[in-house]
Formats: structure tokens, C-alpha cells, sequence
């Protein structure tokens, strides 16, 4: 057994020691980390001149903004181009057609039947009063008991087209319906003044009939006048009338009757 353990512990006996392999160890490891911090120097300082890449130019540049907050470039588009601009936008009525001094004066010109007309106005699809007119007609008309408004809307669009097509014959420029429509619509206002009449006043009598004749002359007399202003249709006023009076003595019989 003697011999035995001998060879076992000449087998495994070596000159390697526990002291040795420390030493290793840290000889290793000091030589690592030169080589780390020579790795980490030559990272540091990146290659400057004429050759060194772009990239590495951009990001050794030093960062001056906050987070989130980049600075300012003036070279950057600002919002301050955005608010010019909607600033110098116009209005949304006034995109959508709708504008209250046209509107005024347009109704002031018929209210007064001596006014002249200034064509430039009047030549315009402007259907927001004409609309507001036929509803109050068809309104004051109901406040009376009497329910026309299917009568006020299809009387109007016939005697549109109507008139728009006498009118093509008759002018050279020629006419739109919009502007017929317009024109028309807004001369049914003194109409409205009788149809509001008739809610405090009975009207068949011959109170009411010459009422009622003076309000068809007044409409068609408007009319006729900002038509002959608008197409430039001087000394045909009459001719323009008549059709026109007899529109609204339709509407004139519905108001009475």
C-alpha cells in the first residue's frame, strides 16, 4: 500500500502553486486593462482633420439643448408662418357666400325704390335673404291660417325660371338663374310687409285690394330696376316689369285669398 500511495502522490504533485496562479491571474488581468485603457483613450479621442469621417465629426459635436427642447435654428420653419396664415384667411362666411353688408344694401335698395342699384352688387348668387324672405311669407301667412308654404316655394322656383329665360332673350350678356333667383327673392320683401298686414287686417275689401296693388307695383317695380342695372338693359325697365308684376300678383292672390 506504500508503494501504492507514492505513485498516487508522485502523479498528482506538481510545481504549480496556488501563489503562481495568483500572480498569473493578476499579470493577466493588469495586462488586460492596459490594453482596455488604451482601447478606451484611442475611443476618446477620435481622429480630427481633412480624413476623419463625418460621422465621428457629428457626434464629438457637444449637445446645447435641453431634453426635448432642441434649440433654435433659424434655418427651422416656425409656427409662426401657420398663424400669418390663417390669419390672412377670410372669413368663414364669407367663404360660404354670405355677406351681411351685400345683404343690407341690397335691401335697402329695394325698400327704396329710388335708389339706384349698383350693379356690381346686384349681379351676385346671393340666395341667403331670398331664402329668409319665402320663410318669413310662408310664416306670416301661417300666423293668418293660412298654410302656403309648398304654394310660395313652387310659385317662386316657376317664376324663376321663367323670368330667367325671358331674360336670355332679351339681354345680350345673358343672366344666371342664381342672379335671377336673387334679384327676385330679395323684391318679395314689401310682399312680406302685406302677407303681415293681413294678420292684423282682412284684406278683401278695397282697402286691401289697392293695398295690394301697390305692393305688386312696388315688387315688380324693384325688380325691373336692379335687372335693368345688373345686365345693362337701359330703357327696357317695362318691358322687365310686366312678367315681373304678374309673379307677384300670384303671390299677391295667395296673401288676399
Amino acid at each position: 500500500m506504500s508503494n501504492f500511495d507514492q505513485l498516487h502522490f508522485d502523479f498528482y504533485h506538481s510545481n504549480y502553486t496556488i501563489d503562481d496562479q495568483e500572480e498569473g491571474y493578476n499579470s493577466h488581468g493588469s495586462s488586460g486593462n492596459v490594453c482596455g485603457s488604451r482601447k478606451t483613450q484611442t475611443g476618446e479621442q477620435p481622429p480630427a482633420g481633412p480624413f476623419a469621417p463625418s460621422e465621428m465629426t457629428l457626434y464629438s459635436q457637444s449637445y446645447t439643448g435641453q431634453i426635448l427642447q432642441p434649440t433654435y435654428s433659424p434655418d427651422t420653419p416656425s409656427d409662426l408662418s401657420y398663424a400669418d396664415g390663417f390669419d390672412e384667411e377670410p372669413p368663414l362666411l364669407e367663404e360660404l357666400g354670405i355677406n351681411f353688408e351685400h345683404i343690407w344694401q341690397k335691401t335697402l335698395t329695394v325698400l327704396n325704390p329710388m335708389k339706384p342699384a349698383d350693379g356690381s352688387i346686384m349681379n351676385e348668387t346671393d340666395l341667403t335673404g331670398p331664402m329668409v324672405f319665402c320663410l318669413a311669407l310662408g310664416a306670416t301667412l301661417l300666423l293668418a291660417g293660412k298654410v302656403h308654404f309648398g304654394y310660395v316655394y313652387g310659385v317662386s322656383a316657376t317664376g324663376c325660371l321663367a323670368i330667367h329665360a325671358l331674360l336670355n332673350l332679351m339681354s345680350v350678356s345673358g343672366v344666371s338663374r342664381g342672379c335671377v333667383a336673387s334679384v327676385l327673392g330679395y323684391c318679395l320683401l314689401p310682399m312680406v310687409i302685406l302677407s303681415s298686414s293681413s294678420v292684423v287686417l282682412s284684406l278683401q275689401g278695397i282697402l286691401g285690394t289697392f293695398l295690394a296693388l301697390f305692393i305688386v307695383g312696388w315688387c315688380s317695380f324693384s325688380a325691373s330696376k336692379i335687372f335693368t342695372s345688373a345686365l345693362a338693359m337701359e330703357g327696357q325697365q317695362l318691358l322687365i316689369a310686366y312678367p315681373c308684376a304678374l309673379l307677384y300678383g300670384l303671390f299677391a292672390l295667395l296673401t288676399v285669398f
